[in-house]
């Protein structure tokens, strides 16, 4: 899951060097938390949140091939 999050957000940043994906997964949930340069934190959260919930939705329909719940944060 962190794989597919890992690649949308690479191609959003201008930093791509300073993005951490990190993934943890407990009781069928998984987390993935998104770690980008200041700088680009508005590109990932985008107007009005737009890109994050995309981003959501993605590894939304990722997960439920798996039956699995994921939350996506930026941190």
């Amino acid at each position: 899951m962190s794989e597919l999050v890992r690649s949308v957000v690479l191609r959003i940043v201008t930093y791509p060097e300073m993005v951490q994906v990190t993934e943890v997964e407990k009781d069928g949930v998984i987390t993935v938390e998104i770690r980008v340069a200041p700088d680009d934190m508005g590109r990932v959260i985008g107007k009005g949140g737009r890109v994050i919930n995309a981003i959501r939705t993605i590894a939304k329909a990722g997960a439920s091939r798996d039956d699995n719940k994921v939350f996506v944060e930026v941190v």
